[in-house]
């Protein structure tokens, strides 16, 4: 029988949709992994890498979702020192998109991914010797993933003000940066992005602000992604999600997950 191109080129998009989805996904730790908090009963003390790791979200916290490190994906960047933003006011929403510290001198910062999990296999295994009926079915367990949301988790910490700098920074970019923006990394395509808009923060920890980037998406149509950033005391945590669906060139109607912000934000208390 004659194997459907269709349904063999279908698939073919859908998964390079899937393998793009993480491609932001950035080092799990910052520039300091081995600093400890040193004097850390002093209010305006940073964490380091270490105690960071053991307050970011983690596999088993919210049920539903499963949690990795971000670093199992090609990072965009190597470092903020790597990518060229074209408005150096927009770096810090830049900075979120990728899994960066929104801020300039954080200690240390950490990040993990979190996805929804899937509520079945992804249909069967495939090889040349498949069937159409095969092909269909694994097509179809592949385009019901695309509904999935994923997030990008990001613990960063701040000597002194620095936490407040970094918020009031990206408070800036969303302000600042409405029309727009475009980053560039070496080896990497230059990611366009066409508008910025605030949206209602969850309102937790000390101060939050939220927003909307919308970017060009494969096609030539557009795409918008949710970011939050929160501020718990000298941490700062992002949250960056992306619909599957989404970056297939659909419009769903999608947030930032409210259970994993919460999680989150029982962990640092």
């Amino acid at each position: 029988m004659k194997r459907s191109s269709g349904a063999r080129l279908s698939a073919t998009a859908v998964v390079s949709v899937l393998s793009l989805a993480l491609v932001t996904g950035c080092s799990g730790s910052g520039p300091d992994d081995s600093k400890d908090s040193g004097n850390s009963g002093a209010a305006s003390a940073a964490l380091g890498a270490a105690e960071l790791k053991k307050l970011i979200i983690a596999d088993g916290d919210v049920k539903g979702y499963e949690v990795r490190s971000a670093d199992t994906a090609e990072p965009f960047a190597g470092s903020k020192d790597a990518m060229t933003v074209t408005d150096a006011a927009c770096e810090p929403i830049a900075y979120v998109l990728t899994g960066f510290a929104p801020g300039d001198d954080e200690s240390a910062y950490v990040n993990q991914s979190v996805a929804e999990k899937p509520d079945a296999q992804a249909g069967p295994g495939l090889d040349e010797n498949s069937s159409d009926a095969e092909f269909e079915e694994a097509l179809e367990a592949i385009e019901d993933s695309l509904s999935s949301t994923v997030t990008i988790v990001s613990l960063s910490s701040y000597e002194g003000d620095g936490a407040e700098a970094a918020m009031k920074s990206v408070s800036s970019a969303v302000d600042g940066c409405a029309g727009g923006f475009t980053a560039a990394a070496k080896g990497q395509d230059t990611q366009e992005f066409t508008k910025v808009a605030e949206e209602k923060s969850s309102g937790t920890g000390d101060e939050s602000v939220a927003f909307a980037v919308t970017g060009r998406a494969e096609g030539g149509g557009t795409t918008a992604v949710h970011a939050e950033v929160v501020r718990h005391g000298t941490t700062v945590a992002t949250y960056y999600s992306l619909n599957l669906a989404a970056l297939a060139g659909e419009k769903p109607a999608y947030t930032i997950p409210a259970e994993v912000m919460q999680a989150q934000a029982a962990k640092l208390g």
